[in-house]
């Protein structure tokens, strides 16, 4: 057995060969493509979007007619890509990369339906081989989906060799909740009432199990911060959100 066949991953709690994770993580999002937004409203109670909403204020898309370039990464519906280009001016322009084709297909189709294919374009591309010259990009985003790739450290090696000299990482990602009280009420209704309503809207409550499992084996703020100064991004920063929920996280390539 070579050295890379011997490599592991979680995937949620389950340590499982990297070279399978990709595989095992692509099905979990075919399998929820359609009703992934929906599903994100109702496990956040709609919060998600607030959240995404200071993401993307955070980002600050220019409002004149300049060239601004966003790469969204995992970013598959154009949830994110949407609200970019919506915050920007008419020269912001948004490349959604996502593994999954299913994603994408469905983002696709939204962009389409709100007339927005002229300021989005989408690509099925891998997080950790993007298929993007050096210096191609005025910002990155990535919005709960760093946690799902296999090798975090390669994806933030390659956030950072497209992102322009100046150009902005921008992370929104699920954290540790530190405050007890709610995290044994998060925790309840995480490994309860979540896979029990990801089965009724989509048929696949193990797939919103291994997302609370996922979000529980993801490095805390400090520590992926910590990660994202080793991967060259300098005037790294993290704000923490909702209790600890989730954080953004921030850094720029000097």
């Amino acid at each position: 057995m070579s050295q890379k066949e011997k490599e592991t991953a979680p995937f949620g709690f389950r340590t499982v060969g990297a070279e399978a994770k990709q595989q095992l993580v692509n099905e979990v999002f075919a399998s929820v493509a359609k009703r992934y937004d929906q599903m994100n409203d109702l496990m956040s109670g709609g919060l998600h979007r607030l959240w995404k909403d200071d993401f993307v204020t955070m980002l600050h898309p220019p409002r004149s007619a300049q060239v601004f370039s966003v790469l969204d990464v995992a970013g598959g519906t154009g949830d994110i890509a949407q609200r970019i280009v919506r915050a920007g001016g008419p020269g912001t322009r948004v490349t959604v990369a996502d593994i999954s084709p299913e994603m994408i297909a469905e983002g696709r189709r939204r962009a389409a339906a709100e007339h927005l294919t002229a300021r989005i374009d989408f690509t099925v591309a891998n997080a950790e081989a993007l298929p993007f010259a050096e210096r191609s990009f005025d910002a990155y985003t990535i919005a709960f989906g760093i946690r799902n790739v296999t090798h975090i450290d390669t994806a933030l090696a390659e956030a950072w060799r497209v992102l322009k000299p100046g150009g902005r990482f921008l992370c929104l990602e699920f954290s540790q909740v530190d405050v007890p009280g709610i995290k044994a009420l998060y925790d309840l209704y995480s490994f309860t009432a979540i896979p029990a309503v990801g089965k009724v809207v989509t048929g696949d409550g193990a797939a919103y199990r291994y997302l609370a499992e996922s979000i529980r084996t993801f490095p805390d703020a400090a520590r992926f911060s910590a990660m994202i100064e080793v991967a060259g991004f300098r005037c790294v920063s993290h704000r923490m959100l909702t209790g600890g929920v989730v954080a953004i996280h921030s850094g720029w390539r000097i």
